[in-house]
């Protein structure tokens, strides 16, 4: 058994997953909405800023936690973007399985 091989099968199941094909679709069509997209990545990039600041023992400012509420709730009445940002979830979810597997394969226990 080649393990490149293999890999390059779990990356071929991966891009037939229900999962991705969702994910990658709703992106699309987000894409081609500028200011919805601009929204989006927006919001993810103080999620982002938020939970590495989280994992850093930072205090979070309530006003920033008020910010990332409100863009969510913004963000959640467009259906479009509230069903690419579920197909993100879904997507996301596999993929957390995916690499725990990996990790208890090889001993390392949860890689999250």
């Amino acid at each position: 058994m080649n393990v490149y091989d293999q890999a390059h099968n779990l990356a071929r199941a991966i891009k037939e997953s229900e999962e991705f094909k969702q994910y990658d679709y709703l992106k699309k069509v987000i894409d081609q909405n500028e200011e919805l997209a601009k929204m989006i990545k927006d919001f993810q990039a103080k999620q982002f800023e938020m939970q590495a600041k989280q994992m850093m023992g930072e205090e979070m400012a309530p006003d920033m936690m008020q910010t990332i509420q409100e863009l969510y709730q913004i963000i959640m009445t467009d259906p479009t973007a509230s069903q690419y940002m579920q197909a993100e979830m879904r997507f996301s979810l596999m993929m957390n399985d995916v690499y725990k597997i990996l990790g208890e394969v090889m001993g390392l226990g949860n890689m999250q």
